[in-house]
């Protein structure tokens, strides 16, 4: 491993939101893991549908459908977590981390591992906001483009100009040189041509006919609200990092806003992960499928320890696991 943990290391969990998914993931994990086994069969029996054959054997266009990405990454990352927690009770260390994030989606499992939520509460939140995000874009149809080598404040000068035509405006703002901006189509393309005539490194419009993290998305919110409201959100028993604010997130009505809150908001997930670091973290574990939030904190702070646990539990058995072991206090 090129990366030396510090005997002090505080663990900061985040997990990876919509498009993170892969057929596969998870499948692996659960043949070697009882406890990620368990969770997979739970949300099968929830959802009273084989969410795990969908996962584990595709196919990919309907795993990639908003409406059945969102909970199956949730239910993939959640596995894994649970996997981890096995795995640390064998050991006998204490598995105790000291931050929760997640990206967009993620900040439903986030919510579940800090103790705000059941497993159960999150996974019927996290199919409801992907099926009200799929009936949003149908009556409501909008697009989202990730814009590489501008500073922040170039792209939302950009999405001022082009406002002109409808809104368009930031959505992600995840690292430095790295945004996604997210809008009705016309102005979408407008930012797009202007971001080209800026000089951006890559304009890439995004395979999705959403405009998630915007105004377009008041509806979706308005039902996710509607169900918040009949769950039980405690206060979770270690800070959540807000993806609204970045700010930390340390009792339930908190945890209630920023999930209410968060599908019309942009992601500052750059400020997160600073926060965080600035709250004493200094080992991020990305849980759950993939590997696009941990290369996004080394980006944010090339000397903060970030790894990804991937569908590979015999990776995590060896050199994996003695550096995501060598954290725990």
């Amino acid at each position: 491993m090129d990366q030396e943990v510090k005997p002090w290391a505080r663990l900061a969990l985040i997990f990876p939101g919509q498009g993170s998914q892969y057929v596969g993931m998870g499948h692996r994990l659960s043949q070697v893991s009882k406890a990620a086994r368990d969770i997979f069969q739970r949300a099968d029996r929830v959802l009273d549908r084989n969410l795990s054959k969908l996962c584990w054997e595709g196919p990919a266009d309907e795993l990639e459908s908003t409406a059945n990405q969102q909970p199956a990454s949730f239910v993939t990352s959640m596995a894994w977590l649970e996997a981890l927690r096995e795995r640390f009770a064998v050991s006998g260390r204490k598995f105790d981390p000291h931050l929760f994030a997640g990206h967009s989606m993620g900040e439903f499992t986030a919510a579940v591992a800090a103790g705000s939520l059941d497993f159960e509460e999150g996974l019927l939140l996290v199919a409801e906001r992907g099926r009200l995000m799929g009936e949003a874009g149908t009556e409501n149809p909008g697009g989202m483009a990730s814009i590489l080598g501008l500073p922040e404040a170039k792209v939302l000068e950009i999405c001022a100009e082009a406002s002109k035509e409808g809104y368009v405006g930031l959505a992600n703002a995840n690292c430095d040189g790295q945004s996604v901006i997210s809008g009705y189509l016309k102005p979408l393309t407008t930012a797009i041509e202007l971001a080209e005539k800026a000089k951006a490194r890559k304009v890439v419009r995004l395979p999705i006919s959403i405009g998630s993290h915007s105004p377009l998305m008041a509806k979706a919110s308005d039902g996710m609200n509607a169900l918040l409201q009949k769950m039980h959100i405690r206060d979770p028993h270690r800070p959540l990092v807000g993806n609204v604010n970045a700010d930390l997130l340390t009792t339930g009505p908190q945890v209630y806003s920023e999930l209410r809150d968060q599908l019309t908001h942009g992601v500052l997930w750059q400020k997160s992960i600073e926060k965080m670091r600035d709250e004493g973290a200094d080992m991020f574990i990305e849980v759950g499928p993939g590997n696009v939030l941990t290369k996004l904190v080394r980006r944010i702070d090339y000397e903060i320890n970030s790894i990804s646990i991937s569908d590979d539990y015999e990776g995590l058995l060896s050199d994996r696991w003695q550096l995501v072991e060598g954290a725990a206090r």
